[in-house]
Parts: C-alpha cells; sequence; structure tokens
C-alpha cells in the first residue's frame, strides 16, 4: 500500500516544519562548543526524523493492531512535538516578518528606517535573538506540560455542586447524584488507580449514579478486564447510563464494511456494547425515561443516545420518544451525551427539563481552570465546554470525563467525578 497524496503532502509540511525550526536551534547554539553544537543538531534530527519516518510508515503497517497504550503515547508524543513546533514557527515568523519590512524599507526608501532592525538589543540580545529564544522556551514549555500531563490522567478530582429547583418535589430535597462520564475503557492501563476512582465515587455515598456516555472507545472488547471494577459502582435509586458517540464504533475501520458503509462487525459491536451495561447492573436509557419514586412524590429521568448539532458527530437520539409519558411530572432531569443538544433543542424545544447532564469534550484534557480564570482550547468549538451553565431556569452540567482519548494525559483539566446535591 503506498502513501496517499495527504500523506506526502504533510510529511513535505513537517520537513519544512523542521527546517524552518532548525534556524532558530542554529541560532540559539552558534556561539557554543563544538561538541555542544554538535549534540543538539544530532538529537533535534534523530527526533525530528523519526517523526517523519513513523507517518511515511503507516500506510505499511497495521496501526490499529498495536497495543492501545504504545499507540496512545506514540501520537501524544508526536502531536506534541508538532504543536510545540508550530508555536516556535509563530515566533520565527513574526521575525522574518519584522526583517522583511526593514528590508523592504531599506530597499525602496534608500535611507535608514526608523523601524527597529536586527540590531536592536533587548535584555542583551537582538531582537531576533530575544524572539528565537522566546519561541523555543514557549514551545518548550508546551511540550514539557504536555509530557507531565501524563502523570494527571488518573488524578480524579470531584467537583460539588448544591443545585435549588423551584419544581423539585420535597422528597427528593437532599438527594445526591454522582455524574461520571466519558469512561473510555479502551485507554486505561493502570488498575489500581481507576480503582482509586471508583472507590472515591461510591465513598460519596450517591443516592443516584448517571454515567453520560462513551463507555469504550471503539469496540466492546475493550471492557473485558474492566468489568468487575465498574461493577463496582452502585446506589440505592440506581445507575443509569447512556450511550456517547465513541459507544457506536463509527471510528473503527472495521474489516467487513461495504462500500455503503455498513458493518456487520460493527452492527454486533455494538448490541455487545449495549449489553455491557446490563452485566454491569446499569440500566442503559435508549431514547426512553423511567420515573423516579421517593416518598411518595416523584422525578422523571431521561436519556437520549447520541445528539449532536455538529454534523461530523451522530444523532441517533430521540428526545420526543424519550419526553413521552413524563410532561405532567414537573421536574426532569436528562442524560444526554453532547452538551450541544441543550442549546439547539433542549431548551428551545422542552424547557420544563430543568436540569440537562452531558460530557462529551474532556475540556480537551488541557486548559486552565485557576479563581478568574478558565480556558481551553475547547472553548472556540463548544459554547459550554466544562462546568455548570444556567438559562432562564434550565442547567446544563457539562462533565470533564473520568477517563481520556487520544492524547494520555491532562494538563490543567483533570479527570472529574462530579457531586450534585438537590437542595
Amino acid at each position: 500500500m503506498r502513501p496517499g497524496l495527504n500523506s506526502i503532502i504533510l510529511i513535505f509540511f513537517l520537513l519544512l516544519l523542521d527546517i524552518y525550526v532548525f534556524q532558530a536551534i542554529r541560532a540559539m547554539v552558534y556561539m557554543s562548543a563544538p561538541r555542544v553544537r554538535n549534540i543538539t543538531y544530532t538529537i533535534y534530527w534523530f527526533i525530528s526524523i523519526s517523526c517523519l519516518l513513523m507517518v511515511a510508515l503507516l500506510p505499511y503497517i497495521n496501526w490499529h493492531s498495536w497495543p492501545p497504550v504504545l499507540k496512545s503515547y506514540l501520537m501524544a508524543i508526536f502531536m506534541g512535538l508538532v504543536v510545540a513546533k508550530l508555536l516556535v514557527s509563530v515566533f520565527l515568523l513574526i521575525d522574518d516578518l519584522r526583517r522583511g519590512v526593514v528590508w523592504i524599507i531599506r530597499r525602496f526608501s534608500g535611507s535608514t528606517p526608523a523601524v527597529p532592525d536586527g540590531s536592536g538589543v533587548v535584555s542583551g540580545l537582538t531582537r531576533s535573538q530575544f524572539l528565537n529564544r522566546l519561541g523555543l522556551i514557549a514551545g518548550g514549555t508546551l511540550f514539557a506540560s504536555l509530557v507531565y500531563g501524563f502523570s494527571n490522567k488518573y488524578n480524579y478530582r470531584i467537583h460539588r455542586i448544591k443545585m435549588g429547583f423551584k419544581h423539585l418535589p420535597n422528597a427528593f430535597r437532599g438527594m445526591r447524584i454522582v455524574q461520571i462520564s466519558d469512561i473510555h475503557s479502551g485507554s486505561f492501563a493502570n488498575r489500581e488507580a481507576v480503582l482509586k476512582g471508583i472507590k472515591m465515587i461510591n465513598d460519596q455515598k450517591p443516592d443516584l449514579v448517571l454515567f453520560t456516555g462513551d463507555l469504550v472507545n471503539d469496540r466492546a472488547v475493550e471492557m473485558a478486564d474492566w468489568m468487575d471494577v465498574f461493577r463496582e459502582v452502585k446506589a440505592p435509586m440506581g445507575v443509569y447510563s447512556t450511550l456517547g458517540n465513541h459507544d457506536y464504533g463509527d471510528y473503527y475501520p472495521w474489516p467487513d464494511k461495504t462500500p455503503n458503509g455498513y458493518s456487520a462487525m460493527q452492527h454486533a459491536n455494538l448490541d455487545q456494547v449495549k449489553a455491557l451495561h446490563g452485566e454491569l447492573g446499569w440500566k442503559l436509557m435508549m431514547n426512553e425515561n423511567v420515573v423516579l419514586e421517593r416518598g411518595g412524590e416523584k422525578i422523571a429521568l431521561l436519556g437520549v443516545e447520541n445528539w449532536s448539532s455538529i454534523k461530523r458527530f451522530p444523532r441517533y437520539g430521540d428526545l420526543k420518544r424519550a419526553y413521552e409519558g413524563v410532561a405532567d411530572i414537573p421536574f426532569k432531569i436528562l442524560m444526554s451525551h453532547d452538551p450541544t443538544h441543550w442549546d439547539a433543542q433542549v431548551r428551545p424545544e422542552y424547557p420544563d427539563i430543568s436540569l440537562t447532564l452531558a460530557g462529551h469534550t474532556h475540556g480537551m484534557q488541557f486548559g486552565v481552570e485557576i479563581p478568574g480564570l478558565k480556558w481551553s482550547p475547547a472553548q472556540y468549538f463548544y459554547k459550554q465546554w466544562a462546568g455548570l451553565y444556567k438559562k432562564g431556569d434550565q442547567f446544563l452540567y457539562v462533565n470533564r470525563g473520568f477517563g481520556f482519548l487520544g492524547y494520555p494525559g491532562r494538563v490543567g483539566i483533570l479527570p472529574e467525578i462530579t457531586v450534585i446535591d438537590l437542595t
């Protein structure tokens, strides 16, 4: 199998990026001893060529058969290096544009411009040296943070929220709900760490546990080693669950897939994924509802299959069907994996659904959450991407995810167990 045009273009782009960033590396160690320069150049090009070879050889290897843990680390390191180099190149480009402007002014004016050239000094460095080093520091810091994030993927955090609702029956005041989402069992490799997370869930003594989708990355077999672990999740009022976009197996290259997209293996896999919920003792909500009773009063819990307003994600959910029979119950909770469902359909069409619980975004597993600052690249793709949102009398909570996918780590956005106390 030969590399496709896209692969060739990618390799060419990466090579140009490597050469461009190398100029900053060379400028930084130019005045160093020859041995230091040689070691620096060798390390840089060894890593860069290894990445290029990985891209070039992908068409010839059965990538999907590789151990998931190895794949995730290799891909994370590769993507981290690419993003770090892109960040460095931004600073290099700024310097090149600055120097280009200086050259043009000099070329056509015939006089020395007021625009500072590369001989300007910033703290003992020329402006070019300053920008080069600033770019390398920024890129290196980004890559180092991604490597550091490998240690945070099981660093579970409990987010506690007290929520009051107008239509909540008195019998349900004080009820504790624990929400988890995006387990992605195919990414796990540390059994003891995951067991610690399960203990944290049970230690909250929830009345009700709600799981909002993505039990697996692609295939039911990924849960084989984790069934006994997640079977430990229990609550007096039950554990209820929904499907996420990854549970359907849409992203796996099923070998029997026909030109029209049908795969018997994929359909069988989906049936197995659905069955796993029952084997765990969880009630899978497939566009349906259940009425929960407590002290002679009732609330409705609705669960839909994946429904996204973004075209590249599947839309299997049927909220109309899930809503049937509960219109007269004043307090409703909806489990819907994708938070875009809230603005697109839930709020405009079902204003009496008081609380929607979602996941999906993971907060992109990268960002900053400190008092006064909440940022992640996820916010450029999702209006609601982590935490609590309110419009009118309706609330949406987006869980940051229990597991991880792709990048085997977390930077700033840590894995979450949500504890909601209804007051």
